[in-house]
């Protein structure tokens, strides 16, 4: 297949997919036999029986290559249904940028605020009306692109789902446009907007849709799309969220990415120069597939927490809604560089500023080091703000290096050991490092202070946010603090025979917690109303063990999800060699989040 359409070294996710040993890139929730279907000539037979037909979607489905492919499929049935384009009822290009305009952050390359309003709110009223007369007036018709359903949903109704990762490389190869855009922009402004603007009122009309939906359609790979019933679909989700979920990772390489990964895991392109990230649980970015024999369907992890956010987050879903609240992800330094000096914003500042309903509260736990590793974590005895600040800026403007530890404490690094990092306190990775960040959800927040005189990989300057730093920053986080207050102290909490259960205290203002297990045979825990995120950060393997659910097997460095309402489960050394999970799960006495969205 031709893949110009995106630009990036991950080889695109397969539609068949046999699982070999160690790290799966393509885990799938099994949901039994003969329930997803590839390809066009087999979606346009479910579209026959139907003379109308809803083509809602995702933005980033490819609307023109997707109807032309479809068109055809039809054509070989005998088949010819009139077309209708929602877009023809979308406002004006000024319109729309007026719109828009309060939720861009004006000229921030960075940040911008979350937008509130509904995806309606991009089409004219008129417009939409007229657009439904024809649909529900003449016989086989496909209204068909993102918000198809606004205008009507007496028809069949299906929903063309694409992966947020995907949409991303789309729009880096200029294929895609942003919602309600004319053109696309440059790869950067486009995934600011994607992200303050487009993907909250998107994420809300696919909670009105679900419940609907016939089809749903993973069309990722554009000339082989998979399909399942709405029905199956929704029986899929209410099942993983009773007992567990992995969720499918991406990778990203970076400017002071590292190569553990790449060594490590299977299936990356050759011409893959590193490897900093893995999206290993980011709730608002990852997909959920679901397998059905050896096929694959991808949707968005959205969708699971609409169908019942109570059951994954029990106790919590009054207080995050169908936000997922903590975030697992990788951060590889292994011949690499050190991170940018950086600082997350405090909870006023992210309410204020972005719109966000929690901020970033982070760790690090550290499933490998070198010998020479390194944690930057803290200011120095002493170090004054303003001192710190002029600094910074001299730096800045005159592309001179800073020296770092005369302000910045430095620490060696510790396998297994976990390194707090509320909000407002400076930190970084330094090389050498594969970085287990065990956070809250938000994760584009990140104030770069310093980032070592270096470009990033498209060869500019990567954008620095002193004053935001400044805002945040605590500087009291300094001297003897730092080791006793923001360096988890192990603590044994349960042993038994060939087990042991250890928690890693998280700082006061974090609202997870993180215990790890020590076994060579087997351990239970109970989720106590709480989500449990697991990760196997040593030994080869585990095998999980729900009521009701066959086991399944996790391999060294993958991460999966008990939800709340699964309540008791097992964890057993399938080898016999000794293993260590990490787990982590909501505090009882986390904060009261408000005006958060629910589903319907």
């Amino acid at each position: 297949m031709n893949t110009s359409f995106r630009k990036t070294t991950q080889i695109l996710a397969p539609a068949v997919h046999v699982p070999a040993a160690g790290y799966n890139l393509y885990p799938g929730q099994p949901i039994g036999a003969d329930q997803i279907e590839l390809g066009f000539a087999a979606l346009a037979q479910k579209i026959a029986a139907h003379e109308s037909v809803i083509l809602d979607g995702m933005g980033g489905v490819m609307w023109s290559d997707f109807r032309n492919r479809l068109t055809v499929a039809l054509a070989e049935l005998g088949l010819k249904y009139e077309w209708l384009d929602i877009n023809e009822a979308l406002l004006s290009q000024p319109a729309v940028d007026q719109l828009i305009a309060p939720f861009l952050g004006g000229d921030d390359p960075v940040f911008g605020r979350r937008n509130p309003r509904p995806l309606r709110d991009f089409f004219a009223p008129e417009k939409l009306a007229e657009l439904s007369r024809r649909a529900t007036s003449r016989k086989r018709t496909i209204l068909f692109g993102t918000g198809a359903a606004l205008a009507s949903r007496q028809g069949f109704l299906i929903y063309v789902d694409v992966p947020k990762n995907e949409i991303q490389f789309r729009s880096r190869s200029g294929t895609v446009t942003n919602l309600g855009a004319s053109q696309p922009a440059a790869p950067k402004p486009m995934y600011k907007r994607f992200y303050f603007v487009d993907w909250p009122p998107l994420r809300k009309h696919q909670a009105d849709l679900l419940p609907l939906l016939d089809l749903i359609v993973d069309s990722q790979r554009p000339d082989e799309p998979a399909f399942m019933g709405g029905a199956d679909f929704r029986h899929g989700l209410a099942k993983a969220a009773r007992s567990w979920f992995r969720v499918r990772p991406w990778f990203e390489p970076g400017p002071w990415g590292g190569q553990w990964m790449k060594q490590r895991f299977p299936g990356f392109a050759p011409e893959t120069p590193n490897l900093a990230w893995s999206f290993e649980l980011i709730s608002p970015e990852n997909g959920l597939a679901f397998a059905s024999g050896n096929r694959l369907l991808e949707a968005a992890f959205d969708w699971l927490m609409f169908q019942d956010h109570r059951a994954v987050l029990g106790d919590f879903a009054d207080r995050f809604g169908c936000e997922f609240p903590i975030r697992f992800d990788y951060l590889d330094t292994f011949g690499g560089g050190n991170l940018s000096v950086q600082c997350h914003p405090r909870p006023d500042y992210a309410s204020r500023h972005f719109g966000e309903h929690f901020t970033q509260d982070e760790t690090y736990y550290l499933t490998d080091c070198g010998a020479d590793a390194e944690v930057y974590l803290g200011f120095q005895p002493g170090v004054d703000a303003k001192e710190f600040q002029q600094a910074l800026e001299k730096s800045f403007h005159e592309s001179g290096a800073l020296d770092v530890e005369r302000f910045v404490q430095k620490h060696a690094a510790t396998k297994h050991g976990l390194y707090l990092i509320p909000n407002g306190t400076i930190h970084c990775s330094g090389k050498n490092n594969l970085v287990l960040e065990i956070s809250a959800t938000p994760y584009i927040f990140t104030f770069k202070m310093y980032d070592w005189m270096r470009l990033d990989l498209d060869g500019q300057p990567r954008p620095l946010n002193i004053e935001r730093a400044m805002e945040n920053l605590y500087f009291d986080r300094q001297g003897e603090r730092i080791p006793r207050e923001f360096i988890s102290q192990p603590q044994l909490l349960a042993h038994g025979e060939g087990w042991e259960l250890t928690h890693l205290p998280t700082h006061a203002e974090h609202f997870y917690d993180v215990h790890r297990f020590d076994f060579t045979m087997m351990v239970e825990s109970h989720t106590a109303g709480s989500p449990h995120v697991l990760n196997v950060v040593a030994g080869p393997s585990v095998v999980l063990e729900t009521p009701d659910t066959p086991p399944q097997r996790f391999a060294f460095a993958e991460t999966f999800v008990v939800p709340a309402a699964t309540g008791t489960y097992r964890l057993t050394s399938d080898t016999g060699q000794p293993v260590k999970v990490i787990k982590a799960f909501l505090k009882p006495m986390a904060p009261v989040i408000s005006a958060l969205p629910q589903a319907k």
